[in-house]
């Protein structure tokens, strides 16, 4: 009888065992990470407490105020250049006039909230991880558990809570924007009406557009605090350290947000 250890890979067991660990080592993350945004969200309920109330409003001012220059310049270039791109093609064929109703439904659908969530995650969602981050190798957080302070309640509440308020009407406010962007070039290049405009822009749109985009904003909010706040309460070793969490909070957001906006998208219109 052959021994059976003439039949061991030792390449093939290393193989599999790295990979192994690896995707052991990715479900852990990403269970922590769950966690953490699930603890932030049984405490919202305490937002309303006197200690809280500034840290939260703070949070929502720096969330949706700050964020809206870079916002409105993006969305209303975005409606610009979709409605001259697909104005033109329209154009060929008489149906110009229905750019109003391509830019609003896409918008409500789609772009609203992704681009929406991007700008986010790219500017809020990276300070947020750098910040945590700086408090994490400072030890500033482990500051805060001696004090018998949670770090959740103190440090993650609020900021979830100022994205899921936030998203949403950043969402609005960018189809607005994005819709009025397509209405300048439609009466400037596409020689298109006003009112025409508005009157296609509402005819195409429906009410279950606006919901969907408004889901995936909230469901988008989630994903980005998350991620943020995760990647900084882990962060270790030094300044090196929170420049990799930081890009790590940005790469990571963009990814999770285009697939489960993907899904998203599936489940409503699939």
């Amino acid at each position: 009888m052959m021994n059976r250890d003439t039949y061991e890979c030792p390449e093939c067991s290393s193989f599999f065992a790295k990979w192994g660990h690896q995707g052991l080592a990715f479900c852990q993350l990403v269970g922590q990470a769950v966690i953490l945004n699930a603890r932030a969200t049984m405490l919202i309920p305490l937002m309303f407490k006197k200690r809280m109330r500034s840290e939260v409003a703070y949070q929502l001012f720096f969330t949706g105020i700050k964020s809206l220059p870079v916002i409105s310049v993006v969305a209303l270039f975005i409606g610009m250049i979709f409605a001259i791109q697909t104005g033109i093609e329209l154009q060929r064929f008489g149906q110009e006039e229905q750019v109003a109703g391509g830019v609003t439904v896409v918008m409500m659908r789609e772009m609203g909230p992704f681009m929406t969530a991007l700008i986010i995650a790219a500017s809020v969602g990276a300070s947020i991880g750098a910040q945590l981050g700086t408090m994490t190798v400072s030890e500033e957080v482990s500051a805060l558990e001696v004090m018998s302070i949670d770090p959740v309640r103190f440090l993650v509440m609020p900021r979830l809570v100022a994205l899921l308020v936030m998203m949403p009407l950043l969402t609005l406010y960018t189809n607005v924007l994005a819709v009025a962007g397509g209405a300048i070039i439609g009466y400037t290049q596409l020689g298109i009406e006003l009112q025409a405009y508005v009157d296609n822009a509402v005819s195409y749109a429906e009410i279950k557009d606006l919901y969907t985009g408004l889901f995936k904003a909230v469901v988008f909010g989630f994903i980005i605090n998350m991620v943020a706040c995760h990647q900084g309460l882990t962060t270790t070793g030094g300044a090196v350290g929170v420049g990799k969490a930081t890009r790590a909070t940005v790469v990571i957001s963009f990814l999770v947000i285009l697939i489960i906006g993907f899904i998203l998208t599936k489940l409503f219109y699939g």
